[in-house]
């Protein structure tokens, strides 16, 4: 593979060569299709997981249906928080695409000028999938596979190395649960004071959704002797 010998032993080259080459091999409308989902297609497709989930938090009620909806509201806030970070720390290390630097790269995205270290797209899927697992396991792992996924793209169109991507996962990460008790501690009053608002509530709980429950102290043992008194 051409450009593949003057990589030297340096396994994130390597590797970069390893994964591009693929697209060597695959049909043009592959490519084409792999650009638009790298792009785009799955920083949507985390959005919309985000939003399936928020639905069913909301169709099912309970007493911790705020405080699930407020971790959802964290997941974007998250993934916009460690893109803004990121920010500084791309214009500090200074890294430019893996295309600069090395030859036979197959690029699939034209235009790219900005440094390579680290990749907004991992960064951002990589902080809305953690911030999605606090909220729910089964959403949140399924966002994890999204944001790896989003990574491979990455490195397979020839945007990034592929610790490019290992730093957008490890950005992303930290910012969503590092900062998460802190979001929370903000975001669950929020979220609980729109659940009793009549009408601002349903971003919260569906129409027929189980409500929570206050639990009284002592009232359950009173009411069960309220029910021998009338029996008896």
């Amino acid at each position: 593979m051409a450009g593949l010998a003057g990589s030297g032993s340096n396994p994130d080259v390597d590797l970069l060569y390893d994964i591009n080459g693929l697209a060597g091999d695959t049909p043009h409308w592959f490519d084409r299709a792999t650009v638009f989902v790298g792009e785009y297609g799955l920083p949507l497709a985390m959005v919309l997981l985000v939003l399936w989930c928020w639905w069913s938090v909301r169709r099912r009620g309970g007493e911790d249906a705020a405080t699930s909806v407020a971790a959802l509201m964290w997941a974007p806030l998250a993934a916009g928080i460690a893109v803004l970070v990121n920010m500084p720390i791309r214009d500090f290390v200074g890294r430019p695409r893996p295309f600069v630097d090395h030859q036979g790269l197959d690029v699939l995205v034209a235009g790219k000028t900005g440094y390579s270290f680290v990749s907004d797209h991992a960064t951002l899927t990589m902080a809305m999938a953690a911030g999605l697992f606090v909220a729910n396991r089964k959403f949140g792992l399924i966002g994890l596979g999204i944001a790896l996924l989003e990574g491979f793209c990455r490195v397979y169109l020839g945007v990034h190395y592929p610790t490019d991507v290992v730093g957008g996962f490890a950005l992303g990460t930290a910012v969503a649960l590092l900062l998460s008790p802190l979001a929370m501690a903000l975001l669950t009053p929020l979220a609980k004071a729109v659940e009793r608002s009549p009408r601002a509530g349903l971003l919260i709980r569906a129409r027929g959704a189980r409500a929570a429950q206050t639990v009284i102290p002592g009232a359950r043992k009173e009411a069960a002797a309220e029910e021998r008194d009338l029996a008896a």
